[in-house]
């Protein structure tokens, strides 16, 4: 299928961060052609008018747990363990496996609807999120669970050898726009015995791992206490940080600049996804000093039952905003700079690296947003307009591995109507379900 846009502004995201007016896009299959000027040849075989609209890379999440919007709006107004103990953790007591995928594909709506193409998630029942990402075309990077318990003990009863055999049967799945990685929960849930074997796997497998690191100065002091060092210097000890593909690890609230440092040296990932850490009033991670130490961070939004939401446009904005209030510098956290974090950062870390820049033999992984509704008015600077004014009631068209996702208000893969009854249908049962408490958080 050869498409071509017309008259469009064009945010190309490449290293001169190259701006182009009134260009053409020319995407033929799951490539990028051209940008500026179409070919002589090419030849479309429909053509897309471009005026009053911006066209960027499409956007990554780096960091969720797609399935939770069945629980969004359920944990309100707590601190963290209350939030973990007395209400998600107990609600999830009554998910079901068929429950995973109507929260999962109610999340993949979401997700295009705000130009976001891929995800990586880390939850339970995988197969679930994958056959969901497989029907809705999206990218996504999965890990399932696990907490080094006993099956009986673990959600859905599943084994490690059946996390494991996950990551082998959904590698490149989807045309390989799947990949897989190891996921243990975090290093103050599971046992190092548990994490070792999960090193072993992701070795023999060829995978990177996915899990929470260090989330609060209690987890830090708790691992000292326990092995004399802190969470980060705890898992690289165990090889978590020496995967064959790089690790991708959330959060990382309380670290230490050595911590920084030793993250920096593996190329290990940090997803940051600073909604949850301002709803759920936990310490917001040294953002600045990560980036001044070389550490690579791509954003995310975390679950939607912390969030409440899967919108990258205002995890940019919000991390902006944070920064430049709390470094006290208004030139902190530059709108280009957002716009990467939150469309070739996360793409990297989860593995889709010719994704994240409008150029010829990338990915065709673009959005277009319209640009004629009053908030963006006057159009001074557009990418200030996409970081700071944008919704995702401005994207119009959305477009992931060259295939169409979405076009002005239609979801061309997902039947949404039927999802969010679903969806909603089951969210209901699951809380209105007499519950037993599965495990309790102790950091």
């Amino acid at each position: 299928m050869r498409r071509l846009i017309e008259d469009v502004t064009a945010i190309t995201l490449n290293e001169d961060d190259t701006i182009l007016h009134n260009a053409s896009i020319a995407l033929e299959d799951a490539k990028i052609v051209a940008v500026g000027e179409a070919p002589d040849a090419f030849t479309p075989d429909e053509v897309i008018d471009g005026r009053g609209h911006v066209a960027l890379p499409a956007f990554f999440n780096a960091h969720c747990h797609a399935a939770m919007t069945l629980e969004r709006g359920w944990a309100e107004d707590l601190p963290f363990d209350r939030w973990l103990n007395e209400r998600i953790w107990v609600a999830e007591s009554a998910l079901e496996e068929e429950d995973v995928y109507w929260g999962a594909a109610l999340a993949c709506c979401e997700m295009i609807r705000a130009g976001i193409v891929g995800f990586a998630d880390h939850y339970f029942w995988m197969h679930q999120v994958g056959r969901a990402a497989e029907e809705s075309g999206m990218r996504a990077h999965l890990a399932w669970c696990h907490f080094g318990l006993a099956p009986e003990q673990e959600l859905g009863g599943a084994s490690f050898e059946e996390t494991v055999s996950f990551v082998e049967q959904f590698k490149g799945a989807g045309d390989g726009r799947i990949r897989t990685a190891m996921g243990p929960h975090s290093p103050y849930m599971t046992p190092p015995r548990v994490l070792e074997r999960f090193v072993s796997e992701a070795h023999r497998t060829g995978v990177a791992a996915h899990f929470h690191l260090s989330e609060s100065e209690e987890q830090l002091q708790n691992s000292r206490d326990l092995y004399g060092v802190t969470p980060v210097a705890h898992v690289a000890s165990l090889g978590l940080l020496d995967l064959p593909e790089a690790s991708l690890v959330a959060h990382c609230n309380a670290v230490t600049d050595e911590d920084l440092q030793l993250l920096a040296d593996k190329g290990a990932w940090v997803a940051h996804t600073p909604k949850t850490y301002q709803k759920l009033a936990m310490k917001m991670p040294p953002l600045g000093r990560m980036l001044e130490h070389g550490v690579r961070v791509a954003l995310g939004t975390d679950g939607p039952a912390s969030n409440s939401d899967l919108n990258m446009l205002e995890v940019a904005r919000v991390t902006g905003l944070y920064q430049k209030g709390a470094q006290g510098d208004p030139e902190a956290m530059p709108r280009t700079q957002l716009l990467r974090l939150a469309t070739q950062a996360p793409a990297e870390a989860m593995g889709f690296r010719e994704s994240g820049v409008l150029e010829a033999g990338r990915a065709a992984d673009l959005v277009l947003l319209d640009t004629s509704a009053p908030h963006w008015i006057p159009r001074h600077d557009l990418v200030a307009g996409t970081v700071y004014a944008a919704h995702p009631g401005d994207v119009a068209y959305v477009w992931c591995d060259g295939k169409l996702l979405y076009r002005q208000g239609e979801f061309l893969t997902l039947d949404v109507e039927r999802i969010s009854w679903e969806a909603e249908r089951r969210a209901f049962r699951m809380v209105g379900t007499p519950m037993r408490q599965v495990r309790r958080y102790r950091a």
